[in-house]
Protein backbone atom coordinates (compact mmCIF):
# COMPACT_ATOMS: atom_id res chain seq x y z
CA UNK A 1 0.00 0.00 0.00
CA UNK A 2 1.81 3.46 -1.25
CA UNK A 3 1.47 6.57 0.98
CA UNK A 4 -1.88 8.63 0.25
CA UNK A 5 0.70 11.91 -0.46
CA UNK A 6 2.26 9.70 -3.66
CA UNK A 7 0.92 9.78 -7.22
CA UNK A 8 0.27 6.13 -8.41
CA UNK A 9 3.84 5.00 -10.04
CA UNK A 10 3.12 3.78 -13.77
CA UNK A 11 2.77 0.06 -14.67
CA UNK A 12 5.54 -0.38 -15.65
CA UNK A 13 7.62 1.16 -12.83
CA UNK A 14 5.27 -0.74 -10.43
CA UNK A 15 6.16 -4.14 -11.65
CA UNK A 16 10.43 -3.18 -11.75
CA UNK A 17 11.58 -3.68 -8.04
CA UNK A 18 14.61 -1.83 -8.64
CA UNK A 19 12.95 1.48 -9.99
CA UNK A 20 10.14 1.46 -7.47
CA UNK A 21 11.31 4.07 -4.43
CA UNK A 22 12.44 3.00 -0.96
CA UNK A 23 9.20 3.99 0.58
CA UNK A 24 6.68 2.08 -1.94
CA UNK A 25 8.86 -1.19 -0.72
CA UNK A 26 8.92 -0.67 2.68
CA UNK A 27 5.26 -0.63 2.36
CA UNK A 28 4.69 -3.28 0.89
CA UNK A 29 2.28 -5.77 2.74
CA UNK A 30 2.82 -8.98 3.83
CA UNK A 31 1.31 -10.94 1.21
CA UNK A 32 3.37 -8.75 -1.35
CA UNK A 33 7.04 -9.88 0.60
CA UNK A 34 8.77 -12.89 -0.89
CA UNK A 35 8.14 -16.26 0.69
CA UNK A 36 11.41 -17.16 1.36
CA UNK A 37 11.84 -14.20 3.99
CA UNK A 38 9.76 -15.13 7.23
CA UNK A 39 8.83 -12.39 9.63
CA UNK A 40 10.84 -12.22 13.35
CA UNK A 41 9.06 -14.06 15.79
CA UNK A 42 7.04 -11.76 18.39
CA UNK A 43 8.37 -11.93 21.91
CA UNK A 44 5.46 -12.99 24.49
CA UNK A 45 4.14 -10.76 26.74
CA UNK A 46 6.38 -10.18 29.37
CA UNK A 47 9.88 -11.42 27.38
CA UNK A 48 12.41 -9.37 25.74
CA UNK A 49 13.21 -10.06 22.03
CA UNK A 50 16.74 -10.10 20.90
CA UNK A 51 18.11 -8.02 18.19
CA UNK A 52 20.23 -8.88 15.63
CA UNK A 53 23.62 -7.70 17.02
CA UNK A 54 23.03 -9.33 20.09
CA UNK A 55 21.47 -6.79 22.89
CA UNK A 56 18.23 -7.45 23.93
CA UNK A 57 15.61 -5.07 23.54
CA UNK A 58 13.16 -3.78 26.53
CA UNK A 59 10.34 -1.65 27.17
CA UNK A 60 10.83 1.90 28.19
CA UNK A 61 8.58 1.38 30.79
CA UNK A 62 10.55 -1.33 32.65
CA UNK A 63 13.38 1.52 33.70
CA UNK A 64 14.23 0.75 37.22
CA UNK A 65 15.68 4.58 37.87
CA UNK A 66 12.62 6.27 37.76
CA UNK A 67 8.85 6.08 36.95
CA UNK A 68 6.48 7.77 34.85
CA UNK A 69 2.98 8.48 35.80
CA UNK A 70 0.30 8.02 33.23
CA UNK A 71 0.94 11.77 32.03
CA UNK A 72 4.17 10.81 30.74
CA UNK A 73 6.01 12.90 33.70
CA UNK A 74 8.82 11.12 35.03
CA UNK A 75 8.31 11.39 38.57
CA UNK A 76 12.10 10.75 39.63
CA UNK A 77 12.22 7.62 40.90
CA UNK A 78 14.26 8.07 44.96
CA UNK A 79 14.33 11.33 44.46
CA UNK A 80 10.46 12.14 44.74
CA UNK A 81 11.06 11.71 47.80
CA UNK A 82 13.46 14.36 48.97
CA UNK A 83 12.10 17.16 51.08
CA UNK A 84 12.20 20.84 48.84
CA UNK A 85 14.53 23.12 49.13
CA UNK A 86 13.96 25.40 52.17
CA UNK A 87 12.02 22.88 54.04
CA UNK A 88 11.72 22.77 57.76
CA UNK A 89 12.59 25.77 60.60
CA UNK A 90 15.90 27.52 59.35
CA UNK A 91 18.99 27.77 61.83
CA UNK A 92 17.11 25.54 64.06
CA UNK A 93 20.22 25.17 65.81
CA UNK A 94 19.17 28.02 67.87
CA UNK A 95 16.62 27.92 70.25
CA UNK A 96 13.28 29.26 68.93
CA UNK A 97 13.60 32.47 71.50
CA UNK A 98 16.97 33.35 70.52
CA UNK A 99 15.30 33.25 66.74
CA UNK A 100 12.27 35.07 67.54
CA UNK A 101 14.61 37.94 69.59
CA UNK A 102 16.77 38.16 66.66
CA UNK A 103 13.81 38.94 64.01
CA UNK A 104 12.20 41.47 66.65
CA UNK A 105 15.47 43.59 67.06
CA UNK A 106 16.02 43.98 63.07
CA UNK A 107 12.62 44.51 62.25
CA UNK A 108 11.54 47.95 61.93
CA UNK A 109 7.91 47.04 62.70
CA UNK A 110 6.01 45.26 64.58
CA UNK A 111 5.30 41.51 63.69
CA UNK A 112 2.35 39.45 64.17
CA UNK A 113 2.06 35.47 65.19
CA UNK A 114 1.37 34.44 62.19
CA UNK A 115 4.03 36.74 60.36
CA UNK A 116 6.59 35.11 62.96
CA UNK A 117 5.59 31.63 62.46
CA UNK A 118 5.93 31.85 58.40
CA UNK A 119 9.44 33.18 59.01
CA UNK A 120 10.31 30.58 61.54
CA UNK A 121 9.35 28.13 58.79
CA UNK A 122 6.86 26.87 62.25
CA UNK A 123 3.80 24.87 61.95
CA UNK A 124 0.47 26.16 61.89
CA UNK A 125 -0.63 23.58 64.30
CA UNK A 126 0.07 25.11 67.56
CA UNK A 127 2.35 27.93 66.22
CA UNK A 128 0.45 30.51 68.42
CA UNK A 129 1.40 28.76 71.56
CA UNK A 130 5.14 27.88 70.89
CA UNK A 131 5.65 31.58 70.14
CA UNK A 132 3.80 33.20 73.27
CA UNK A 133 6.06 30.48 75.22
CA UNK A 134 9.29 31.48 73.78
CA UNK A 135 8.61 34.89 74.52
CA UNK A 136 7.19 34.55 77.90
CA UNK A 137 10.69 32.64 78.31
CA UNK A 138 12.62 35.68 76.44
CA UNK A 139 10.79 38.10 78.86
CA UNK A 140 11.26 36.45 82.24
CA UNK A 141 15.23 36.09 81.22
CA UNK A 142 15.31 40.37 80.38
CA UNK A 143 13.51 40.59 84.36
CA UNK A 144 15.93 38.24 86.04
CA UNK A 145 18.68 39.98 84.66
CA UNK A 146 17.29 43.58 84.97
CA UNK A 147 16.79 44.87 81.29
CA UNK A 148 14.96 47.95 80.49
CA UNK A 149 12.63 46.40 77.99
CA UNK A 150 10.64 43.83 77.35
CA UNK A 151 8.57 41.74 73.94
CA UNK A 152 4.91 42.85 74.04
CA UNK A 153 1.86 42.47 71.71
CA UNK A 154 0.12 45.78 70.72
CA UNK A 155 -2.11 46.29 67.40
CA UNK A 156 -1.65 42.46 66.68
CA UNK A 157 1.99 42.70 66.51
CA UNK A 158 5.51 41.96 68.51
CA UNK A 159 7.82 44.50 69.35
CA UNK A 160 10.16 45.85 71.87
CA UNK A 161 9.23 48.57 74.45
CA UNK A 162 10.74 50.12 77.24
CA UNK A 163 9.46 49.24 80.53
CA UNK A 164 6.67 51.39 81.82
CA UNK A 165 8.77 52.06 85.56
CA UNK A 166 11.02 54.80 82.35
CA UNK A 167 8.41 56.30 81.25
CA UNK A 168 9.53 59.55 82.86
CA UNK A 169 13.15 59.24 81.53
CA UNK A 170 11.57 59.00 78.03
CA UNK A 171 9.04 61.76 77.97
CA UNK A 172 11.88 64.08 79.18
CA UNK A 173 14.00 63.01 76.10
CA UNK A 174 11.28 63.49 73.03
CA UNK A 175 10.21 66.80 75.23
CA UNK A 176 13.67 68.05 74.98
CA UNK A 177 13.92 67.19 71.17
CA UNK A 178 10.12 68.67 70.48
CA UNK A 179 11.27 71.79 71.71
CA UNK A 180 14.17 72.51 70.22
CA UNK A 181 14.13 75.03 67.72
CA UNK A 182 14.00 74.01 63.65
CA UNK A 183 17.24 74.41 61.52
CA UNK A 184 16.95 77.13 58.60
CA UNK A 185 17.18 73.45 56.30
CA UNK A 186 13.90 72.32 58.47
CA UNK A 187 12.10 75.29 58.36
CA UNK A 188 12.92 75.15 54.03
CA UNK A 189 11.55 72.07 53.40
CA UNK A 190 8.57 72.71 55.79
CA UNK A 191 7.38 75.38 53.49
CA UNK A 192 7.98 73.81 50.79
CA UNK A 193 5.73 71.10 51.72
CA UNK A 194 3.36 73.69 53.46
CA UNK A 195 2.75 75.35 50.00
CA UNK A 196 3.12 72.48 47.09
CA UNK A 197 1.08 69.45 49.68
CA UNK A 198 0.77 66.98 48.38
CA UNK A 199 4.18 66.19 47.22
CA UNK A 200 7.27 64.07 46.70
CA UNK A 201 10.32 63.57 48.30
CA UNK A 202 12.49 63.95 44.74
CA UNK A 203 10.59 67.49 44.25
CA UNK A 204 11.81 68.67 47.46
CA UNK A 205 14.80 68.10 47.06
CA UNK A 206 14.66 69.33 43.66
CA UNK A 207 13.30 72.63 44.56
CA UNK A 208 16.22 73.36 47.32
CA UNK A 209 18.88 71.47 45.64
CA UNK A 210 20.08 69.05 48.00
CA UNK A 211 19.51 65.82 49.89
CA UNK A 212 16.20 66.11 52.59
CA UNK A 213 15.72 62.62 53.88
CA UNK A 214 17.00 63.51 57.40
CA UNK A 215 15.34 66.88 57.47
CA UNK A 216 12.48 65.00 56.59
CA UNK A 217 12.98 62.24 59.25
CA UNK A 218 12.96 64.79 62.13
CA UNK A 219 9.89 66.43 61.01
CA UNK A 220 8.24 63.52 60.89
CA UNK A 221 9.49 62.76 64.35
CA UNK A 222 7.92 66.12 65.67
CA UNK A 223 5.06 64.83 64.16
CA UNK A 224 4.77 68.08 61.83
CA UNK A 225 4.58 66.39 58.16
CA UNK A 226 2.98 62.92 58.08
CA UNK A 227 3.24 60.52 54.71
CA UNK A 228 0.03 60.38 53.24
CA UNK A 229 0.03 57.51 50.10
CA UNK A 230 1.66 56.55 47.06
CA UNK A 231 1.99 58.85 43.83
CA UNK A 232 -0.08 57.74 40.50
CA UNK A 233 3.55 57.39 38.61
CA UNK A 234 5.88 54.79 37.80
CA UNK A 235 7.24 53.06 40.32
CA UNK A 236 4.44 54.52 42.87
CA UNK A 237 6.79 56.27 44.90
Amino acid sequence: MMSQQQQAAPPDAATDPASAAPQDIAAETAEDAPSSQTPPDTPADGESGSTSDGGSAHDPGDATDGSADDSGHDTGGDDANAPADGAGEPCDDWPLATRIEALLLTSDRPLSTGRLGELLGIESKGQARRIKEAIAELNEAYEQTGRSFRVEQIAGGWQFYTVESLGPLMTRLHTQRQSSRLSQAAMETLSIIAYRQPILRAEIEAIRGVACGEVLRGLMERRLVKIVGRAEELGRP
